[in-house]
């Protein structure tokens, strides 16, 4: 590794310092760039950009690897719980029993929501979709919570915090319950952070909810498989929001908006989709034929993934996941013959091993929770209640760097040079 790397422009060489991390690439520190040369980079998507330093989460593409403040995600999904997730990405180590104990009896203690929050509810149609109300509900919270939009106080910041990862599947399970015109269930202090979820979500006020411990299991692994996935669109955004002040519960609606969009948050209803599309596992011939036709724009969902170019270390645990699942609630379903049936063709088939095609969480997920019970429209929303973890303390993290200012991304522009006002009666 060089100390510096050159650049040369219009004649002129300058050196720029090459920094290093604990592991990754090197990145080369060009924010004198502009004011040196006069010159910006061009990057779009940021993909080559490192936009900041960050302790929490690393990811190599290349040979499969996720690893959370250095714990391999394999092993945090099948030891840890969730809980146990979210306080070592918040705090840098995983609790011990004393400090995990505390840590729930915090979380557990914040999950009611304000009382009119059940009257904004009722300001949206039935038939608004879930992320539509959980992105306006999870921003109205600054309305409610004054008493924690400080970002400079280091108490408030961590109310804060906790607030959302505790009120976020209350919030979560509202939505669905107002989608279906069900009545809201209050949470309960006795359930785990999952169990909670669950019961919200599917229990009624007419009878006591059992909540299956395999699927109670299953929920907080998929939790812990989409808890953070370092500067993906939606974490950028909500980094990109707080650098300007904004208050946190604003900065995490933002990175809720983010994750809306299909090519993000909803991949694994698209993979779900595709699977109900193919049918069964002797129509898959016909799918991947159409998948290698460059004319046809038919697309194998749940297949291949922007930075991992090896096998989704998140798709292993998630595959055991579904038979424990599939065991535990008697589900016998075509679709996870065909999508087992699919994986095989798929990574014996040159074509997908040359381009390095292979299956990723979402292959798996969407048929994980359409078994349990979830219609389609609350996928995004689980991924979005998942992610709040690694959104929060992305957060803190990013207040708490010296090196961070209000983001500002430049642009090439190419439309017209300047030029004079026509009046209106002479065009």
């Amino acid at each position: 590794m060089t100390d510096a790397a050159k650049l040369s422009l219009d004649g002129k060489d300058f050196d720029y310092p090459v920094m290093s991390g604990s592991v990754g690439p090197d990145v080369v520190d060009i924010r004198k760039l502009y004011a040196q040369t006069g010159a910006f980079t061009y990057d779009p998507g940021f993909t080559s950009t490192a936009s900041c330093q960050s302790k929490l989460t690393y990811i190599d593409g290349d040979e499969g690897v996720l690893l959370h403040r250095g714990y391999p995600i394999g092993e945090l999904a099948e030891e840890s719980s969730f809980m146990e997730v979210a306080y070592l990405l918040l705090n840098g180590e995983l609790p011990n029993q004393g400090e995990l104990t505390t840590f729930n009896r915090t979380i557990t203690r914040h999950t009611m929501v304000h009382e009119q929050l059940a009257t904004f509810f009722r300001g949206f149609r039935r038939d608004a979709h879930p992320m539509a109300i959980l992105c306006g509900v999870v921003g109205a919270l600054s309305a409610f919570y004054h008493d924690s939009t400080d970002i400079h106080d280091p108490v408030q910041r961590t109310i804060a915090s906790h607030r959302l990862i505790a009120k976020m599947p209350t919030i979560a399970a509202m939505a669905y319950k107002y989608s279906v015109g069900q009545p809201f269930l209050y949470p309960d202090n006795s359930l785990s952070y999952t169990g909670n979820f669950l019961r919200m979500t599917f229990g009624v006020p007419a009878e006591p909810y059992e909540v299956n411990p395999a699927v109670e299991k299953a929920m907080d692994r998929i939790f812990i498989l989409h808890a953070d996935h370092e500067q993906n669109a939606s974490t950028s955004t909500v980094r990109l929001a707080g650098s300007s002040g904004a208050n946190p519960f604003a900065c995490i609606a933002a990175g809720i908006a983010c994750l809306w969009g299909p090519a993000h948050g909803g991949a694994n209803e698209a993979a779900l989709n595709m699977l109900r599309e193919i049918g069964t596992p002797e129509r898959i011939p016909e799918f991947i034929a159409r998948a290698k036709d460059k004319n046809d724009p038919f697309r194998l969902m749940g297949f291949g993934h922007r930075v991992y170019k090896n096998y989704d270390p998140r798709a292993t645990v998630m595959q055991k996941t579904v038979r424990e699942v599939f065991d535990a609630l008697k589900v016998n379903d075509p679709l996870f013959d065909t999508a087992l049936r699919l994986e095989e063709l798929a990574l014996s088939d040159d074509y997908f091993i040359e381009k390095k095609l292979f299956p990723n969480v979402d292959f798996y997920s969407g048929v994980i929770l359409s078994a349990i019970g979830f219609p389609t429209s609350m996928f995004t929303v689980l991924f979005a209640l998942a992610r709040t973890v690694g959104w929060v303390a992305q957060w803190n993290e990013m207040i708490t760097d010296p090196d961070q200012k209000i983001g500002r991304p430049r642009q090439l522009y190419n439309g017209p040079v300047q030029r004079s006002y026509t009046p209106l009666g002479e065009r």
